[in-house]
């Protein structure tokens, strides 16, 4: 698998991830609970510990996900024997999931089941911690497009790959997050106009994992893989 290709889709799925409907809307509520209560334009010393904060949030759960990514690797390389069936099933996955991105036609997806954490973070440690575990318990809204890439991360055969997906993944979500919190009153702007945007980015979000699934269950995957790289060179 070509690793530009590979990276570059995780990081727009990321991106992705930031925009769904239950993570775009909630973001304010995240830095409340990482900053306290978080005026529009907080002091210069309140937005760097923010800023500070989110950052530790981001790596709790950004080493959440590679170390997911890490165990799919390992178990397909385990099963590697079966690597066309694993494709197979991995793919109808993966398409199910973007299909219910546009459809909606699997209710218990929509279930959301997230971590209640009762003391706000204090310190780097705490917010990294924090951010662990809100990565383990994330709502299913986010799953869908989290499974797909840790699964295409696992069609890489390489333990280094897979968690590289997994790292550029958590830079496409992360990274909005911490502009977020450095930038909050552009933010709320900025939010306010994407609000009318979600459902849109929703259905982008369920043909990316449909395009995933079929390359994946194709194995085409690999195939786009050198394209890009043949044109790279090209170039």
């Amino acid at each position: 698998m070509n690793n530009t290709v590979s990276v570059g889709v995780s990081f727009v799925a990321g991106l992705l991830s930031f925009c769904s409907p239950c993570v775009l809307p909630l973001i304010p509520s995240y830095l409340a609970f990482l900053g306290g209560s978080v005026p529009s334009s907080p002091k210069p010393g309140a937005r760097f510990r923010l800023a500070a904060l989110t950052t530790s949030f981001i790596l709790g759960f950004g080493a959440v996900f590679t170390v997911l990514s890490i165990l799919f690797s390992g178990v397909m390389i385990f099963f590697g024997g079966a690597v066309l069936f694993i494709n197979i099933i991995s793919g109808i996955v993966v398409i199910m999931l973007g299909l219910n991105g546009l459809l909606e036609f699997l209710p218990f997806l929509n279930y959301e089941k997230r971590l209640r954490l009762s003391k706000r973070p204090r310190s780097l440690v705490e917010g990294f911690l924090a951010g662990a575990a809100f990565g383990a318990g994330w709502s299913p809204c986010v799953g869908p497009i989290l499974t797909g890439i840790l699964l295409l991360a696992g069609q890489s055969g390489a333990l280094f790959d897979a968690a590289l997906c997994l790292v550029f993944y958590t830079a496409g979500l992360g990274l909005p997050f911490l502009a977020a919190s450095v930038l909050l009153d552009r933010f709320f702007v900025l939010t306010g106009k994407l609000k009318t945007r979600l459902p849109l980015l929703q259905k982008i979000s369920g043909v990316l994992l449909i395009v995933i699934g079929v390359l994946i269950i194709s194995g085409r995957y690999q195939a786009l893989g050198a394209f890009f790289a043949r044109s790279g060179y090209a170039l």
